[in-house]
């Protein structure tokens, strides 16, 4: 627009431009006004025998619409040149607007031209007004719809995202099972948009069945939309904090319910006030669980992030060959890209493995584990037995408390129930163990109700199975043995997932753990029969004679070897078991990754450098007297 030609006699026909553009062109013209250069030494021209020429008085008498060229020398019609209309010679034919009118002689040709009130000089005349109305004009009205349409969507935009950040941050699901209209639950992220709207008039303007169908805000595939957004603004921001700093990685790979696996990637840096921090940056589909795709996978993930491979200094997995194995494993195939991507195993994984193997490779631990995880199912398969389970054991514990067994008061004697074992955290089977051994009488007593009542043959021979297992001296003596094993390891469990881990501290647990172990082994034999033995009395369990032969269930007797009841319960259980558990903990936290562990944890930032702490490093000496004079730092 600002390079439309200003005289008259240098335009081209406003038929020339596009029509999308003829009405933004007249307007343009309109708000210049006519060209009238009052000031021009306007030339004389010979009629007849006198000199004429354009007079600039005709300006004020036609200030509205008579133009001047300078080029040509010749008079104009605005109007007529935007909105004239193709009559043929009315009006003045195209004198007013192609040639331009140059007869001064005959000045009242311009009166003429401009007729009568309905001649086609007036009719463009109305039509320059009705154009210069810019509120009844056709485009200012779409304009100003659009301006509010789009000033409408945007409080629904924003409504929808502060939704949608509440629920992500809360980590609450979106969906609803009925999402419908007449659905009383419609889902989270349409009650809680409901609820917005409700109490914002603003947004309840514009929101649901006041907006258009198709920008309402609310479909799934918006929802998703706005997530992923969300998602890869805070990845942005997460990867602009680690900059170009050093960082680890900590990888685990799993099957979700679709039957995929996936990798979940978490990176750890250290920022500019010497804090770590850890952020989660992604879950990644993988085709396969082979070092060779996952590491794919991470090369991938980083490449999208921006995030460079030299950089990494740390990586930490689970015992899975496939991720920690010395050849092929992720690991290694790391390792091959950059050295100094030091490995280190997680210490609480470590000893959920140490824990799972005794478990596994001791056959009398495995089968108090599996009538464990059969009891909690039988027993808990109906909110009716365990109703009947949590009657059953609070009667026993008013009747302890009336001939004072139990001792009451504040926080004691609270009301429990069976609790069931993870598959993964095998810390929480002790719990699982305390509580048994706590309802143990009520637990009997609702076998015994299922082996009478329940509702099918199969359920029954499985009560029967397990009452017949859990009333035997052999699993009394492993239940109590593994509880308090799992007790010595529960706190080490516990302080090795905690989020403001203290390294030093972890690692002087699992050594107190270990020694805590190995003083069971040689001072816990005898208090653990007592208990053990107390235990069948109370529960009418028959305590063998540890001086007869040993003869073991479901065994030949021809074959069996030939040892008293003390040589199996006493070494083949207590010590094997024990021996296990230490052997396990000894090659799971090895002194390597320890050593490494213990190195950076007397580092402590200060300023641009990294300096030893002093007092972590007394603490270390009390715990490796005989390594500690050989570490230089």
């Amino acid at each position: 627009m600002e390079d439309l030609p200003t005289d008259p006699g240098l335009r081209p026909r406003i038929t020339n431009y596009s029509p999308n553009d003829q009405d933004q062109v007249r307007r343009a013209y309109l708000l210049a006004g006519p060209c009238q250069p009052r000031d021009h030494a306007f030339p004389q021209k010979i009629f007849g025998n006198k000199l004429r020429r354009f007079n600039k008085d005709w300006f004020g008498l036609y200030s509205s619409w008579l133009e001047y060229s300078v080029s040509k020398d010749s008079a104009y019609c605005l109007c007529c040149y935007l909105f004239k209309p193709d009559i043929g010679d009315q009006a003045g034919g195209d004198s007013f607007v192609g040639e331009g009118f140059s007869n001064w002689k005959k000045n009242d040709r311009l009166q003429s031209h401009v007729g009568g009130s309905n001649s086609a000089h007036n009719q463009a005349v109305a039509k320059c007004q009705d154009l210069l109305k810019q509120k009844q004009h056709i485009q200012t009205v779409f304009e100003k719809q659009a301006k509010q349409d789009e000033d409408d969507y945007l409080i629904r935009l924003n409504a929808a995202i502060d939704c949608i950040r509440f629920l992500l941050r809360q980590g609450i699901a979106f969906r609803g099972h009925d999402e419908s209209e007449n659905s009383s639950n419609r889902g989270n992220y349409l009650e809680l948009l409901k609820f917005f709207a409700d109490h914002n008039d603003e947004v309840k303007a514009v929101a649901f069945r006041n907006a258009p169908q198709n920008v309402k805000l609310t479909s799934p595939d918006v929802q998703q939309d706005i997530v992923t957004a969300a998602a890869r603004e805070t990845l942005k921001v997460i990867v602009e904090k680690i900059g170009d700093a050093l960082f680890s990685i900590l990888v685990d790979e799993a099957r979700d319910i679709s039957v995929k696996e996936q990798m979940a990637v978490v990176v750890r840096y250290i920022d500019k006030k010497g804090n770590v921090i850890e952020r989660f940056v992604g879950i990644e589909h993988v085709s396969s669980t082979s070092a060779i795709s996952l590491k794919e996978a991470v090369e991938k993930l980083f490449s999208r992030l921006g995030l460079s491979i030299s950089k990494l200094r740390g990586q930490g997995y689970d015992g899975a060959s496939n991720m920690q194995g010395e050849f092929n494993g992720l690991k290694a195939l790391i390792l091959k890209d950059n050295p100094s991507a030091y490995y280190v195993w997680c210490f609480a994984h470590q000893l959920q493995l140490a824990l799972v193997a005794v478990a596994k490779n001791h056959e009398d631990i495995a089968m108090m584990f599996f009538v464990t995880n059969n009891v909690v199912n039988v027993v808990g398969a109906s909110s009716k037995r365990r109703d009947i389970l949590r009657g059953k054991h609070a009667a026993k514990v008013v009747e302890a408390l009336n001939v004072g067994e139990l001792a009451s008061g504040q926080g004691l004697n609270q009301e429990t129930n069976l609790k069931r074992p993870g598959d993964t955290r095998w810390g929480s089977h002790y719990g699982t163990l305390v509580s048994l051994i706590t309802m143990f009488e009520a637990v009997i007593d609702v076998l015994e109700i299922v082996r009478m009542e329940g509702p099918k043959g199969d359920q029954r021979t499985m009560a029967r199975m397990l009452l017949g297992s859990m009333q035997s001296f052999e699993f009394a003596f492993t239940l109590h043995l593994m509880r308090s094993i799992l007790a010595i390891t529960s706190e080490l469990s516990q302080a090795l997932q905690r989020q403001d881990q203290d390294i030093v501290n972890a690692i002087s647990l699992v050594e107190l753990s270990k020694k805590r172990l190995q003083h069971m082994r040689d001072e816990g034999w005898q208090s653990l029969f007592e208990v053990v033995s107390t235990f069948c009395e109370k529960n009418e369990i028959i305590v063998p004679n540890m001086n007869e032969r040993f003869i073991a269930q479901g065994k030949g007797k021809r074959k069996a070897p030939i040892i008293i009841n003390l040589h199996h319960y006493q070494v083949e259980i207590f010590y094997n078991v024990i021996d296990m558990q230490l052997l396990e903990l000894k090659t799971r936290f090895d002194e390597g990754s320890s050593e490494l562990l213990l190195c950076v944890a007397c580092l402590t930032p200060s300023n641009s450098f990294f300096s030893f702490d002093k007092d972590k490093l007394i603490r270390l000496a009390e715990f490796y007297p005989e390594d500690f004079p050989q570490w230089r730092f």
